[in-house]
């Protein structure tokens, strides 16, 4: 399995494509006006504690008001590290309205939310995650050589001796860390005092609201996050990143320095996988399956649903065997899609009824493994009677689609518009009242000229009746910067 980064860096955005066998699996996209701020360090001002909600608004200088509950809140001991309890206290013990606050953005704002807050600070660099006011040793659940781990557990012990920092701070090593040496350990320990350091010397002006600590750019976080062993290629399109990127490696990963390379091409650099024609159909609610089905996705406020189906697909042997088939060819292309279009939160798939159990796990299987892949957490129910199956994935920035669109002004994010003859009807009704009202002899109808045409077509005779049924003449004008939904009926 290969897989290449592609880095296209412009004055307006900066995208980062990954690809795996010539196929984009996820693509991440940061705009001047549209940073996201996961990640971002700041001292907030509380604004309202809400007790009965366990939470608080905080100001931290963002357009909306954060939000915190109280289970993202400990209280600080005199030694600088959290409390930590089983049971949260309540919000009022933990703050009040005028404090200021050290919070970390845990999730970015979306839709008509503000940002997520909490106290548990976190600090990455290339193989560790740095907590500043914590003792917690950990390792990520994604390292499963046991060897491995114990050797970087013993490994980062044995680091945090020599640099004599014992109860000072804890750690996470993350999956990145696999192999890693004492040398690059012990550099990401200093780089992460040394950036905590300047983060405390911030917090100093503690009389307002800014910000301590701002996430790296996008393509230098795609250096520290998306880097793995699979990794082959490293293409970017701006001389500047180029050379930034280029230090980075040779400081921190030096064994990819080769692999790193300034595009100069006549094409556009997201030509060569063609990766703005996927981005284009990952907004589409249809992706069609090389076998024939396809999958609708539909994503709401609540929840996103994947519903499968078998499309064109008639297979070459019996029902079940196409069934399986498309289900399982469904199972890898949605994991894909949630990668690609970074759907989060609640998902439900609707997988093509199957009634063998047997075919049920194969495909159960398939998920779960197309799933390992993913960066985001994601957690997996088992399949229900209605053949449902129900997971969750880590949201913590905007979706592809939110980020991207807005709702339609003319249909307000519905998808469907009133049919003209809907419309002709509310025309109607609104006709009988107003004559009901007024005395004039004469009602002027504008509306749109799809449903001009159909009154003085389809709904001639309908018309007629009602005028004289009124006594009243009724007139049309069409109003071209109408939507099909929008009509006046006024006096004349």
């Amino acid at each position: 399995m290969s897989e290449e980064i592609l880095i296209n860096v412009t004055p307006m955005e900066t995208r980062v494509a990954l690809i795996e066998n010539g196929l984009l699996q996820e693509i991440f996209i940061e705009r001047p006006h549209g940073k996201g701020y996961v990640g971002d360090v700041y001292l907030g001002k509380v604004l309202r504690v809400m007790p009965g909600m366990e939470a608080a608004f905080v100001d931290i200088g963002l357009e909306r008001a954060a939000f915190i509950h109280s289970a993202d809140i400990s209280p600080i001991s005199p030694e600088g590290f959290e409390v930590r309890d089983e049971t949260p206290a309540p919000i009022q013990s933990l703050v009040r309205e005028g404090q200021m606050i050290i919070v970390q953005v845990i999730k970015d704002p979306i839709g008509s939310k503000g940002a997520r807050l909490s106290t548990h600070l976190t600090l990455p660099s290339r193989n560790l995650v740095y907590l500043p006011r914590s003792v917690h040793m950990g390792i990520s659940q994604r390292l499963e050589n046991e060897e491995e781990r114990e050797r970087l557990m013993a490994l980062l012990q044995g680091c945090i001796q020599q640099e004599s920092l014992e109860g000072k701070g804890g750690f996470i090593i993350r999956t990145a860390a696999e192999g890693c040496t004492e040398k690059e350990m012990l550099e990401d320990i200093r780089f992460l005092k040394r950036l905590w350091s300047a983060v405390e010397r911030r917090v100093s002006d503690n009389r307002r609201v800014h910000i301590l600590y701002r996430e790296v750019p996008l393509y230098m976080r795609a250096m520290r996050d998306l880097i793995t062993p699979e990794i082959e290629r490293i293409r970017i399109d701006s001389r500047d990143a180029f050379e930034e990127i280029s230090r980075f490696l040779q400081d921190f990963i030096p064994e990819f320095r080769n692999s790193v390379e300034f595009y100069a091409g006549e094409r556009p650099i997201f030509d060569l996988h063609n990766i703005d024609d996927e981005i284009d159909k990952a907004l589409g609610r249809k992706v069609k399956l090389k076998s024939g089905g396809d999958l609708i996705i539909d994503q709401t406020e609540a929840m996103t649903t994947v519903d499968v189906n078998t499309g064109a697909y008639l297979g070459s042997k019996n029902h079940a065997e196409t069934v399986l088939k498309t289900n399982l060819e469904a199972a890898t292309a949605i994991a894909r899609q949630l990668r690609i279009r970074n759907l989060g939160g609640i998902i439900i798939l609707d997988f093509i009824d199957m009634t063998d159990p047997e075919h049920q796990r194969q495909v159960m299987r398939t998920l779960t493994k197309a799933l390992e892949k993913d960066h985001a957490r994601t957690s997996v129910s088992v399949m229900s009677e209605l053949g449902l199956v129900e997971m969750t994935r880590k949201r913590t920035r905007e979706s592809l689609g939110q980020l991207l669109c807005c709702p339609c002004p003319v249909c307000e994010g519905r998808g469907r518009l009133k049919t003209p003859e809907t419309i002709c009807y509310e025309i109607f009704r609104e006709i009988l009242r107003v004559a009901r009202v007024y005395e004039n002899d004469v009602i002027l109808v504008m509306a749109s000229q799809g449903v001009v045409d159909r009154l003085l077509d389809e709904e001639s005779s309908t018309l007629a009746d009602l005028e004289e049924l009124i006594g009243k003449t009724i007139r049309f004008e069409v109003e071209p910067m109408y939507t099909q939904e929008q009509f006046d009926v006024v006096l004349f």
